[in-house]
């Protein structure tokens, strides 16, 4: 599980699918966006972030779920139909959007008590969507089995986090310089960006997530 490795599979796989993944889950990530820059202009620049926590629960599940299932089926070789993929993640969304609302409030309470703790909660949960999707387990069992799956493999799994994030967020940092006032349309063509672009990260966490599944033996 060299992280180097990991993280060019990943951009490989990520480039070579652009287009699908794009088609899959940019007009999902654009919504989310939109949807945001709505609730902040409702609420004001005082507005709760619980608001903006609220908005990604709605749509993280699908646009997440739907890439999961379409990197399992492209692992496999198969060209699954978005359709598909969409209508098996909406079923699923409950589940999906009470286990990314069970690990925000984990991660933010950990950040809460210095950076460490956020981080150890941020790694050992990391496998939790994989399982719930792929393997059908409950939310609960999805955290507990995630946890024993980063078992030994702590620093490696924040390498290749910390190398697909950094240079995310520096994009998104450079692109705060360039339009440090942006319109509406600006803020929503760079959230948009932004946001398609930080599934990468998903990216790298399957392919670290097949890799614990192939050394452990799992089906």
């Amino acid at each position: 599980m060299n992280p180097l490795t990991v993280l060019r599979d990943s951009l490989y796989f990520f480039r070579r699918n652009l287009l699908a993944i794009a088609q899959l889950c940019l007009p999902l990530v654009v919504l989310e966006a939109l949807a945001a820059q709505m609730v902040q202009q409702a609420t004001g620049p005082d507005g709760s972030p619980m608001y903006d926590i609220a908005v990604g629960l709605l749509f993280y599940p699908l646009y997440t779920g739907a890439l999961i299932l379409f990197l399992d089926a492209r692992s496999k070789g198969l060209q699954p139909l978005k359709r598909n993929l969409l209508a098996a993640t909406l079923r699923m969304w409950p589940y999906f959007a009470l286990l990314a609302a069970t690990s925000t409030v984990l991660i933010m309470l950990g950040l809460s008590l210095f950076m460490l703790p956020g981080l150890y909660v941020l790694v050992k949960l990391v496998f939790s969507e994989y399982l719930l999707v792929l393997r059908g387990l409950t939310p609960m069992s999805a955290m507990r089995e995630s946890f024993q799956l980063t078992q030994g493999h702590f620093v490696r799994i924040l390498t290749c986090l910390l190398g697909a994030m950094l240079p995310l967020g520096a994009i998104e940092l450079a692109s705060a310089m360039v339009w440090p006032e942006p319109s509406h349309w600006q803020q929503l063509l760079l959230d948009s960006v932004n946001g398609f672009l930080q599934l990468f990260t998903s990216v790298v966490l399957y392919r670290l997530f097949m890799l614990r599944v192939d050394d452990t033996g799992q089906a």
